[in-house]
């Protein structure tokens, strides 16, 4: 564990008041420093993009912005959560369902990219991209008719201008004559009503047609198609969205109608500027990935033959693994060395083509800590459990997964009661949740040295795919608190920064 995060948990042990230890850490440093090294090793024409959905907590987006390329999302929420921190940072929008208000909104917000993911929704983006159009144009005629009319408006208001005066100065000269005539001075009100009858006889305001934020044209759509392969040469994981049947991506027997439809409908208002690919999630073999990228490469290449297209941009998507198990992880320098070598990428490049990745789990799941105090130890039918405050409604990966979480054990040597403090000593112990089910257990038959009521159970690697995964709000137990790591280890506590993906 980070020498960082001990100190911060020490920090919160001393100042914690009558309620448990229950909190995530993100070390934002560690992050930020891992990014930096994996760019290093990354060949010229490639780009690393962070797909939010890993964790799209608003200082963990804050952090990576001066780092990556851009950020993938795949829903107006987590698109709306990157135009918090950044309004023209480069978006790229996926996700399988997307519906016409998020297509619409998508393209308001000036997305880069759109990964479509069926001829259907290609449609649906080429109608919305004429209706953009249509509205443009009508907007520039009603601008043009305010134009045309402006030198005579500007005469008939000179007019109305000399007119307003002669009546101010007929009702001065009356006025004056009755306070005359009452012993009244001038400038005094005799009646709201009449003063108010006169106001409205010499002023009446005009109407103007304005157009809020009209823009004077209409960004082009870029669209990238998504393409399942038909291929059984794809790595196999646990987690697998192509090559088989699938809800994600277009079959590749469709791409000669979708390519056609582009050229006869989209003509003018959307462009194909390349491909996109994600067949898999949580790949722990970097020679099989280069291999897949290379029949992603070639792939592009036939198609580019066959259809006639430019391709600017092959988006590979992520899958890069982390395991929980202490075994090797993703080698990524050796994935980027053998990126280098690939005479794929090297036509593509010569092209001037660019290979993006969207990589979320491998970026922050290092860097993130799920700290829970134990508040109870039991024995039953001879074997012992831990209850932490927690549970898997806030860290549900384990449950998703069905592994066993790793984690550490931070001791303390608080104990403020009389009675004796409940401990495991050299044996095994399951840890469970709060939760009124026997399924929230984070990890099972533990070995430990010792654990006490008291102690933190602290899960590493729980950056990703933890909190926002996570049924939060079920039984109503209190959230978790939020804290940070900066530079220098510098400890922020920010709770009211992070926001749900539910808010």
């Amino acid at each position: 564990m980070k020498a960082g995060v001990q100190q911060a948990l020490e920090e919160l042990k001393r100042v914690k008041l009558d309620e448990p230890i229950c909190s995530y850490i993100y070390d934002l440093a560690g992050i930020q420093a891992q990014v930096r090294e994996m760019l290093q090793t990354m060949p010229v024409n490639t780009r690393l993009f962070y797909a939010i959905k890993a964790n799209p907590d608003p200082r963990i987006i804050e952090a990576l912005l001066p780092w990556v390329k851009g950020f993938e999302v795949a829903s107006i929420g987590e698109l709306l959560k990157v135009r918090a921190v950044s309004r023209d940072v480069p978006i790229l929008f996926g996700g399988p369902g997307k519906k016409e208000s998020e297509l619409k909104q998508a393209l308001e917000q000036d997305v880069s990219y759109i990964h479509v993911e069926s001829v259907l929704e290609l449609r649906r983006i080429i109608a919305i991209a004429k209706e953009r159009i249509v509205t443009r144009d009508e907007h520039m005629k009603q601008s043009e008719r305010n134009d045309d009319r402006e030198p005579e408006e500007q005469v008939q208001q000179q007019r109305r201008q000399a007119g307003r005066e002669a009546g101010e100065l007929a009702v001065k000269l009356a006025d004056e004559q009755v306070s005359a005539q009452s012993g009244k001075r001038t400038g005094e009100q005799e009646d709201d009503t009449e003063y108010c009858a006169h106001k409205m006889v010499l002023e009446h305001p005009e109407q103007t047609w304005e157009v809020a934020g009209h823009r004077g044209d209409v960004p082009e759509v870029r669209v990238l198609l998504r393409i399942n392969l038909r291929s059984s040469a794809l790595p196999q994981t646990k987690i697998v969205m192509g090559g088989s049947p699938s809800p994600f991506g277009m079959d590749e027997e469709d791409l000669e109608e979708a390519i056609e439809l582009l050229r006869v409908e989209g003509a003018g208002v959307i462009r194909l500027c390349g491909f996109h690919f994600h067949s898999l999630s949580n790949n722990m073999d970097a020679g099989l990935h280069a291999e897949m990228i290379e029949l992603y490469l070639q792939k592009v290449e036939q198609w580019q033959q066959r259809y006639h297209v430019q391709v600017d941009i092959v988006n590979a998507g992520g899958g890069f693994g982390v395991t929980y198990d202490g075994s090797p992880g993703f080698d990524w320098p050796l994935f980027t060395k053998l990126l280098e070598q690939s005479e794929s990428r090297k036509r593509l490049a010569a092209r001037g083509g660019e290979l993006f990745f969207e990589s979320g789990r491998l970026l922050v799941a290092e860097h993130g800590y799920y700290a829970a105090e134990v508040t109870d130890i039991k024995r039953s039918h001879g074997e012992w459990f831990a209850i932490v405050r927690g549970g898997t409604h806030h860290q549900r990966l384990p449950a998703s997964w069905g592994h066993n979480h790793p984690f550490q054990i931070v001791y303390t040597e608080q104990w403020q009661h009389a009675f004796s403090r409940p401990e495991v000593k050299q044996g095994r112990v399951h840890i469970a949740g709060e939760l009124c089910t026997p399924k929230d257990r984070l990890h099972s038959d533990a070995e430990v040295e010792r654990l006490r009521v008291g102690d933190i159970v602290v899960f590493v690697k729980s950056g990703a795919y933890s909190w926002t995964i996570s049924h939060h709000d079920f039984l109503g137990h209190p959230h978790p608190a939020f804290h940070y790591l900066t530079e220098e280890d510098e400890h922020v506590n920010a709770n009211s920064v992070f926001q749900s993906a539910s808010r």
